[in-house]
């Protein structure tokens, strides 16, 4: 167990330096949007060869990149949503037993259903060529799209990472100081 759990804790790492990288979009994803409204509102140039609309596009970009690249982390760090009305009152193994159905009954497999299907649909884009929608757009819509199979991919890997903490806290092997990072809440 404790190497399944040195594999967690190098999976979770993993996930907070790819989320670092979102974040520096979310950083760039600022600087762009203040850009945009100076050179709209107060008259600011656009140098190379930039237009509204690319300066626009380059904004959905980002936040795509930005939530792509953090939703592995947020998983593992339970930044997500949990209706806890039940399982609150259960008991700590019971917890990690609903835990770990959840990962395996529904979360890897949609995880990788919709990453099979967004890959397919980056794959279809990067076969065509595909670029935007406006004539003076961005152009390889592709990289765009593959953004999607990514945060699929970051997330399955996230769900592993739980499913082995969420096992050896069933087992009774995970830390103390882990647990709350497992399930959620206050334990």
């Amino acid at each position: 167990m404790r190497f399944l759990l040195n594999v967690s804790s190098a999976i979770d790492r993993l996930l907070g330096f790819i989320a670092k990288i979102g974040n520096w979009a979310g950083l760039l994803l600022v600087i762009v949007v203040c850009y945009d409204v100076a050179s709209r509102y107060f008259g600011v140039p656009k140098p190379f060869g930039l237009n509204s609309t690319k300066v626009q596009e380059s904004e959905y970009w980002l936040h795509t990149f930005l939530f792509s690249l953090v939703m592995g982390y947020a998983y593992i760090k339970q930044a997500h949503v949990r209706i806890d009305l039940l399982r609150d009152n259960l008991p700590l193994k019971a917890k990690y037993v609903i835990e770990i159905a959840g990962i395996l009954l529904f979360f890897l497999p949609y995880m990788f259903v919709a990453g099979y299907y967004t890959a397919l649909y980056a794959h279809e884009s990067f076969m065509e060529g595909e670029v935007s929608k406006s004539v003076i757009g961005l152009s390889s819509i592709w990289i765009l799209k593959t953004a999607l199979p990514v945060m699929f991919g970051l997330l399955v890997l996230a769900g592993i990472s739980q499913f082995i903490k969420s096992l050896a806290g069933l087992i009774g092997r995970l830390p103390e100081e882990k647990v709350a990072e497992v399930i959620g809440g206050d334990a």
